[in-house]
């Protein structure tokens, strides 16, 4: 779980990132599920842009994958959200 100010340093980290996983009209797959595991092994943190065609909510796509990949939603906002899940063997960021 993270605190206030390791969120706070997350989201602003994010905010000149660019959304690496797109969800499209296709929505959740399995090889959605895949790219969104190997982006967050290899940066820890990560930008999802679900398109409108998607057919769901941006907050229902959020859930299913924060559970699902064991990440936390560290911002959600427009077409947006970012997710942060710590690679223990190799850590890329550290939170203050």
């Amino acid at each position: 779980m993270l605190t206030s100010k390791e969120r706070g340093y997350l989201r602003s980290l994010a905010g000149t990132m660019e959304p690496i996983v797109l969800v499209g009209k296709a929505g959740v797959t399995d090889s959605l599920f895949k790219q969104a595991d190997e982006a967050l092994t290899a940066r820890e943190l990560i930008k999802v842009r679900v398109l409108p065609r998607s057919g769901q909510e941006r907050d229902q796509i959020a859930d299913q994958l924060y559970v699902s990949l064991g990440a936390e939603v560290v911002q959600r906002i427009g077409n947006n959200f970012v997710l942060w899940r710590r690679n223990p063997e190799k850590p890329k960021i550290t939170l203050p």
